[in-house]
């Protein structure tokens, strides 16, 4: 459930950061009363979080123009950028077919882990939504934002309501 929640909100590394240091202040306070343990954690989450970022920009912004021209830079960032890549690609590989499929079993070949979804186990509701979806995306220019509200409306119902008599 992180990670979807973590893709699904605004600004989503610091939200879901925050509501984690937030949570495990509380959960464990120390000597401390819950709630301000909770704040505190997540006030020093969100620092580590953001004040590297704001120190690299702070200090870096006066080389970036020096920066831009160097080759060996360009081709680390370019590997930083595949690599980013590839783990979004893995994520929205493991969210899709964990949405898809009722069950998803993991074989290992070669030291790699593959998911292997049970055809049986699709959910078809879930299939049918996602190509409506995709097709209003892609072909009848559907903005992202009702693509989304439209989504987990019809998936909250279904899931509470439409269940419940099937």
């Amino acid at each position: 459930m992180g990670p979807g929640l973590a893709e699904s909100t605004p600004g989503p590394l610091i939200l879901v950061t925050e509501f984690v240091g937030f949570l495990t202040a509380f959960r464990n306070p120390g000597g401390l009363d819950p709630v301000l343990a909770a704040v505190l954690g997540a006030t020093v989450t969100v620092w580590a979080t953001f004040a590297p970022c704001f120190l690299w920009i702070f200090f870096g912004a006066p080389f970036n123009e020096h920066l831009r021209g160097n080759i060996l830079l360009g081709s680390v960032l370019s590997a930083i950028t595949a690599a980013v890549v590839g783990v979004v690609l893995n994520l929205v590989v493991w969210l899709g077919l964990h949405t898809l499929f009722g069950m998803v079993t993991e074989i290992t070949v070669l030291g790699m882990v593959i998911p292997v979804p049970h055809l049986t186990r699709l959910d078809v509701f879930a299939f049918l939504l996602a190509a409506v979806m995709f097709i209003g995306m892609w072909r009848l220019r559907w903005g992202i934002i009702p693509i989304v509200l439209v989504s987990a409306v019809l998936g909250v119902f279904y899931r509470i309501v439409l269940q419940r008599w099937m």
